[in-house]
């Protein structure tokens, strides 16, 4: 039995399998996570949680990818009834577009061994540091609140030809908040396993705000030059790297369609040469070398899981170098198949620096620390509106000289990468609202002119 008091996964996989009878993948996911929650400077909840996905495909693969197939998924949680579930799979099998080959391969050496697992000990040095923290926000009247998690997700992938993946991704994060004299301010991070975490330096970051907030200047909306922390720039890179679909790009759907017909593949978007690249082996960014999907979108196909990923860029030296396509799709348009890994990176060539050094440098604008409630306005501009938050402080000579209040803000990512006059070098941040489902980023703090601040936002 496992940890969970169920079936091994790996056993579980291979029961879905044999019980397919035919052509399947099965796909097993446990998730053991603990967390912290703080507030007014108290601890307010912990708790452990397990749960366990089971999702079984059954499926018709063509010879060659892009033909004729059909597919067929069933998932449920906890304990399953491993016939009823891919009884129903077969029964909802329907004719797709997306179908190849199933994937080949070996099995990983540790395929048979249990899910790793986390527990409340792994917060444990955050808990201590929150001690001191309480009590140094207390001496100030300020108040202290946000969490701490740690969550560690592993994957079994079975096919009916013989491929056996095993991944386990440890995921931590840690938000902290602080608020005082009616302002507020934020410092987040993520990580694999807290050992990198330095509760200190966030609680420096959080309490040097509000220091800077003591001081409030009135900033009319309009378009300022704004320096973007890494946290701000995650959130954006997030959608554009979001709106890389190949097909949706085809079809004239995106920013990067091209004017009557195609996409901008090959063609250069940025006059500074970004690269935005996710890879799997990325160092700090690890994650799994494998694809794995239990649904099929427009550019990613239940047919292609178990496929080896590698480092795939999206921008290579400010050209737009790939889109996201299955195999089939691929095919069809006759480019790469590319599925980017659990992690994105951004980088400019030759950058060097940090936030402190573009604040040193600007002679007067407005340092963003983080976005929050970002939506899409228009796909075809990738144009973005949202809120700032926590922390949207004065920069007069290269020093800051106070706060001023939120804004709502329109931009598109791809604009911003256009305008960006200046990038410090890129360092592991976390994305104030994407880092819940895309938790490892590498980003650069960017400095960008005519940000548009549209109205402002009572938001604090």
């Amino acid at each position: 039995m496992s940890a969970t008091g169920l079936a091994p996964p790996s056993e579980v996989a291979e029961r879905v399998v044999r019980a397919a009878r035919g052509p399947c993948i099965a796909i097993v996911e446990e998730r053991h996570e603990a967390e912290v929650r703080f507030a007014t400077n108290t601890l307010t909840t912990d708790g452990v949680r397990v749960d366990r996905r089971v999702t079984a495909i059954v499926v018709e693969p063509p010879d060659t990818p892009g033909g004729p197939g059909t597919a067929g998924v069933a998932r449920r949680s906890g304990e399953v009834d491993v016939d009823e579930l891919v009884a129903e799979a077969a029964g909802s099998k329907t004719a797709v577009d997306d179908a190849a080959p199933l994937m080949e391969g070996g099995e990983d050496p540790d395929f048979g061994e249990d899910a790793g697992v986390t527990e409340l000990e792994h917060l444990a040095p955050v808990v201590r540091g929150l001690v001191g923290a309480f009590a140094r926000a207390d001496a100030t009247d300020a108040v202290l609140s946000g969490f701490a998690e740690h969550r560690m997700t592993t994957t079994y992938l079975a096919t009916s030809t013989g491929l056996r993946r095993r991944h386990a991704q440890p995921t931590g994060a840690l938000q902290l908040v602080g608020r005082g004299g009616g302002a507020s301010a934020w410092a987040g991070a993520g990580t694999a396993d807290f050992l990198d975490v330095e509760l200190e330096s966030l609680e420096e970051t959080v309490r040097r705000g509000l220091r800077w907030a003591a001081r409030r200047i009135d900033v009319a909306p309009g378009r300022h030059d704004v320096l973007l922390a890494p946290s701000a720039v995650a959130d954006l890179m997030l959608f554009l790297a979001g709106a890389a679909s190949g097909r949706e790009s085809e079809e004239g759907r995106t920013v990067f369609s091209k004017p009557g017909g195609g996409t901008r593949l090959g063609e250069p978007l940025t006059p500074l040469g970004f690269d935005l690249w996710s890879d799997p082996a990325e160092p700090g960014l690890e994650c799994a070398p494998f694809f794995v999907t239990s649904v099929s979108s427009a550019d990613a196909s239940v047919f292609d899981n178990g496929l080896p990923l590698g480092r795939t860029d999206w921008l290579r030296k400010g050209r737009l170098e790939s889109l996201r396509y299955h195999r089939a799709g691929a095919v069809r348009s006759h480019a790469r198949p590319a599925a980017g890994a659990d992690n994105l990176s951004l980088a400019l060539a030759g950058a060097e620096g940090s936030l402190e050094d573009l604040v040193g440098a600007m002679e007067r604008g407005l340092l963003v620390t983080c976005l929050w409630y970002i939506r899409e306005v228009d796909p075809k501009t990738l144009l973005l509106t949202g809120l700032t938050r926590d922390g949207v402080y004065v920069v007069e000579d290269g020093q800051v000289v106070g706060a001023t209040g939120n804004f709502r803000f329109n931009e598109s990512p791809v604009d911003v990468l256009v305008r960006a006059t200046h990038a410090s070098s890129a360092v592991r941040t976390f994305a104030r609202e994407g880092g819940s489902w895309m938790n490892r980023t590498a980003m650069p703090a960017l400095h960008v002119p005519g940000w548009n601040m549209s109205t402002a936002s009572q938001a604090i």
